[in-house]
């Protein structure tokens, strides 16, 4: 009897030992991905550096330079950091922004904060510049579209509107409305 009596509290704690795991292992998240593939890090950075496009014939179409770009292997997405692009046409345009984010196919860009696009001139034309807080890019087709609000400058004419659509190729801006400006006329041309 004396040995029965010694055994109980070791069976005892025994118990309290199993219980313990068991009340763990139910209040812990079932399968906690301790790998970090689910975390939004960058699997590789690049600063400092230009790419350039070229069309079908050979010709310099357009060049992405930036300050840095960071790829990310989760979404497989890419962030561009301060990008500067250069439409290389007659007349060659500009496009900046404080950053862009690039589709995993690289067919689309979004840019954000700061945005700015200018057109250079031509004989007889002023400088155009478009500024708005967001622009998505399709570079291959060099078309460029934005529902946040946009104001276009030319000269002293200043149009604004609730967004754009831009085809580089056709040279085509189209401004959603409401649209409101001022137009000056050039002077140094005869009516």
């Amino acid at each position: 009897m004396r040995h029965a009596g010694s055994l109980f509290p070791l069976l005892l704690i025994g118990v309290l030992a199993a219980l313990t795991f068991w009340l763990q292992r139910v209040a812990e998240p079932q399968s906690a991905d301790r790998s970090g593939r689910g975390r939004h890090d960058p699997d590789f950075i690049v600063d400092s550096f230009t790419v350039r496009r070229f069309n079908a014939e050979g010709a310099l179409q357009h060049t992405l330079a930036a300050t840095r770009m960071l790829h990310y292997p989760d979404d497989d997405t890419t962030t561009v950091i301060a990008p500067r692009v250069t439409f290389h046409a007659t007349p060659p345009t500009q496009l900046t922004a404080e950053q862009a984010r690039v589709s995993k196919d690289a067919k689309s860009v979004r840019l954000e904060r700061d945005v700015r696009l200018s057109r250079g001139t031509e004989a007889g034309r002023l400088t155009t510049e478009v500024t708005t807080s967001r622009l998505d890019v399709m570079p291959d087709l060099e078309t460029a579209s934005t529902d946040a609000p946009v104001t276009i400058t030319q000269g002293r004419s200043v149009i604004a509107g609730n967004g754009l659509i831009v085809d580089n190729k056709t040279r085509q801006t189209i401004l959603l409305g409401p649209v409101r400006g001022t137009i000056y006329r050039n002077t140094e041309k005869t009516p």
